[in-house]
Order: structure tokens, then sequence, then C-alpha cells
């Protein structure tokens, strides 16, 4: 195969408009990716033939529903390389993900327990672990970074000892880019007989997730961040873990059997799946796997670091531009600042030109006090953008820079 970013483009029906009389160029794919045609058919199909609750009726339609809900499950399963399909539980993303794990191992801290986290952290995997040292009395320790982005993996290893239960760590830090070495860090912690949770929610697009190669104990992930809709994520687990912890969530599909006094779970995935599913949201998810899965991903990835390197060496064009993040292994998120200019300003004069970025902190709040940042201005690319459109920022850039200055 090879990869031919038109073709790919003429599939994402939002990237085709005008902003201010201005063709789009959107670069906040960190934010979120734009939906293939192909996922957005999955929806309307679900909605205006099958429609109907899974696992539940005596009728075409729920069966219909369900076959094809369970069909992601096994794609998902296929896609990240699970042993067991039962081992994808699906979440509204990313978040309740994290929550879901803190929630039920989180029941098996001890006073004392340690959980590394780092520097770069989403607030969804750095609060949800504050929030389980707070009710169990475990210790929350930090992995610093150095001023590149880059973890310092020395710093990595003194913290590791016999009271570390669990490393929970980013595959991508979605405020800088950097690409974390999340195999030896797995390695390293199985070792010291720590669970391993990696937040894929940036990682998982980029590129092929291995979850056996990696080792990790779990990898989280959403899929709007993986062409998918909103509102849909999956918590990947090994099966020993999830068919034993403490559930959190209970409601309906996940009960065994009931009774006024007592109640007692079902096996894997309905245990840790409470209530009515976000069931569009799981057919998409598995309609753009596939729909990914179908792309020549070596040339998908060779695309996205060319469209980095494109973007990294025009910052040379532009005095007083200077990038945030400079981790020798990225993907392509740039941030960045411009001399005497802040953020919301470029974003809002960017949005004038069409030109669709980030600003802000990008949930990374005690990353930015890190880095002594008020926020950063982020260009994040995906499959379907271009030089042109890379041209298009920096453009864009220039006026920005003549305004403000």
């Amino acid at each position: 195969m090879t990869f031919d970013v038109n073709a790919i483009r003429a599939q994402f029906p939002v990237l085709h408009q005008e902003i201010d009389g201005k063709p789009l160029v959107y670069l906040d794919n960190a934010a979120t990716t734009q939906k293939p045609q192909a996922v957005i058919d999955a929806l309307i199909e679900y909605y205006t033939q099958y429609n109907s609750n899974v696992h539940r009726g005596a009728h075409q339609l729920a069966d219909k529903a369900t076959q094809r809900y369970e069909n992601a499950r096994s794609t998902v399963a296929n896609f990240i390389n699970a042993q067991h399909r039962e081992e994808v539980i699906w979440t509204s993303g990313t978040t309740e993900a994290i929550n879901l794990v803190a929630n039920g191992v989180g029941q098996l801290f001890n006073a004392g327990d340690e959980i590394i986290v780092t520097e770069l952290e989403h607030h969804a995997n750095l609060v949800t672990w504050q929030q389980a040292c707070k009710r169990s009395g475990a210790i929350l320790k930090i992995c610093p970074i150095f001023d590149s982005g880059e973890l310092d993996m020395n710093a990595f290893d003194a913290l590791l000892n016999e009271k570390t239960r669990l490393v929970a760590v980013p595959h991508v830090s979605n405020a800088l880019g950097t690409v974390n070495p999340i195999k030896d860090i797995a390695k390293k912690a199985k070792q010291n007989g720590a669970w391993v949770l990696i937040d894929g929610a940036q990682g998982i697009a980029h590129g092929d997730v291995d979850v056996q190669a990696i080792g990790c104990d779990f990898y989280v992930f959403s899929g709007h961040k993986l062409f998918a809709p909103t509102g849909v994520g999956v918590l990947w687990g090994r099966k020993s873990l999830l068919e034993t912890w403490p559930v959190w969530q209970t409601g309906g599909e996940m009960i065994s059997d009931v009774e006024y006094q007592t109640a007692t779970w079902g096996e894997l995935p309905n245990r840790l799946e409470a209530g009515t599913p976000n069931i569009a949201g799981v057919i998409g998810l598995g309609a753009a796997v596939e729909w990914l899965s179908n792309l020549d991903i070596p040339a998908l990835q060779a695309h996205e670091r060319d469209l980095l390197a494109y973007a990294s060496e025009r910052v040379k064009e532009i005095k007083g531009m200077k990038i945030v993040g400079t981790a020798p292994e990225k993907i392509g998120v740039m941030s960045f600042q411009l001399q005497g200019a802040h953020p919301a300003d470029i974003g809002f004069i960017l949005d004038k030109q069409g030109v669709a970025i980030r600003t802000g902190d990008n949930c990374a709040q005690p990353l930015m006090k890190r880095l002594g940042l008020p926020g950063t201005a982020r260009a994040s690319f995906s499959i379907y953008n271009t030089r042109a459109d890379i041209d298009r920022l920096f453009d864009a850039l220039k006026k920005a820079q003549t305004m403000l200055a």
C-alpha cells in the first residue's frame, strides 16, 4: 500500500469548509481528531437501521446491535494485541478508564504504598491518583523531566522500590509530544512487583500499540482521538486483574444474581460495564479501528514524522519563536511560544485566518509551572494534514507576529 494524503483528506467531510472565508486548516488533533465518512456512516446506519439496546432484546434489531457491538470489542482487542477479547472494557474515555482502575485496584492500596507518575501528566492521570492516595494513604511520587520534556530515567530508577504498587505514565505527552520509553518503564516496574498503567490517549492514533510487547497491566485510551466518536473509550487490562479486583460501578448488566440484600457479579467484561453503554459510540469506534487498520501504518507514521520535521525547520524563519518540548522522541505535536505574544492572542488571530490550534495549559498545569510558562500555543498534526497546512500555519504566525508587535 501507499499513503495518499489527498485520498485520506477526501474522506473527512469537516475538512472541506471555510472559516471566515478561508479554507480550514485543522491543527488541533491532540484535542480531538476529525471523523472519516466510514465512521459517520456507521453511526447513521445504527440509528436509522437497527437502533436497539444490547444483550437484552429478543428481537432482530437487538441481535444485530449486540453483534456489531461485540464485533467492535474483538476489533479493538486485535488492534492492540489483547490476549482475550473480554479484556477490552468500554468506558466513556481515558478519564473514566483511569478512574475505573483507580477505584478498582485502588481499593487494594494500603497506607505507605507508593504510586509513581510523571511531571508530564494530563490532569486525568494526575488528579485521579492524587485522590486514590488520599483515600488509601498511599504516597504519590513524581518522576521529573529534563527541560527538553524528556523523562529523567535515572530519577525514575531511584523512585522505584519495594513500596511501589503502581506506575502510571503517559505513552505520549499531550502538551509536548514526548514519546516515553514505556517498554523500559514497564519492564523496570514489573521487576519491582508494581502494576503499570499507560495513558494511551495521545499514543493510540500514531502507530502500532501492542500491549503484550509493552508489558503493561493496563492501557487506556479515548475513541475521539482515534478518529472515532466522542464519549467512548477503552480500558484494556490483564484478565487476571480485571476479574478479581473489587467492582466500583454497579447496576444492571454487570450482575450475575441479585437478592434484596445481596448481589454477585458477572463475568468479564460485564462485571466492569455497568448500565446501558454508548452503543453507537462503540460501533463507531469499531468502524474507526477497522478504517485505520486498512491504512499503511508505516507510511502513515513516516508522513507524520515528515510533518513535524518540516514544521520544526520552518520555525527558524520566525524570530522569537521557540518550540516548547524538544525531546528526541516525539510525535506530531509542536507546542510553542512567540516572544511578546500571549498564546490566547495567537490562537485568536490564527482562527481568523482559518487555522485551528490549541492554546493554554493543555490540561497540564503542573507541567506548565515546572517549565515556568503560563501556557503554550499548540499545533498538532494528524494523517490528513499536509505541508500546505503547515505553510498556512506559518503564514498566519507571521501575520500574528506583525499584528502583536
